[in-house]
C-alpha cells in the first residue's frame, strides 16, 4: 500500500503469497509508543506486521480486530515517523496512522512469530 514499505528488519519471503504464523496483536504494547515496542519484539525473534498483512488478517480473521483492542502494524513506514494502525471507530474498521513517539491505550504493536512462503 504505496507509500508504506516494509522497514530493513522486515523480511518478506518470496513468492509475494505466503503464511503468517502465531499472530499477536500485541496487547501488552497499549500506551507504548511505537519506537519503544519495536526493540522488544525484535528481541522477541518476532517480526511486526506489515500494513498489507494487517489487512490481510483482518480480512481473514475480522475479530481479531476489536474495539479498544486494535494494532498498530509497525513493519511499515513511509519514511517518516507515520506508524499504520487499525482501529474501529463509529463501528467500522478504519486504516490510518499514528506518530511513532506517541502512546494510544487502545493500539498494540501486531506480530508475528514467523512467515513461511
Amino acid at each position: 500500500m504505496a507509500p508504506y514499505r516494509p522497514i530493513e528488519q522486515v523480511v518478506l519471503p518470496r513468492p509475494d503469497a505466503y503464511l503468517l504464523l502465531d499472530v499477536d496483536r500485541g496487547e501488552e504494547f497499549r500506551g507504548v509508543r511505537p519506537e519503544e515496542a519495536l526493540p522488544t519484539v525484535l528481541g522477541r525473534g518476532r517480526s511486526p506486521l506489515t500494513i498489507e498483512e494487517g489487512v490481510a488478517v483482518v480480512t481473514h480473521t475480522p475479530e481479531l480486530l476489536e474495539k479498544n483492542r486494535c494494532f498498530m502494524l509497525s513493519g511499515s513506514r513511509r519514511g517518516d515517523r507515520r506508524v499504520p494502525a487499525m482501529w474501529i471507530s463509529e463501528r467500522a474498521p478504519k486504516l490510518g496512522w499514528c506518530w511513532d513517539g506517541n502512546p494510544h491505550d487502545w493500539l498494540g504493536v501486531a506480530s508475528a512469530g514467523s512467515r513461511r512462503g
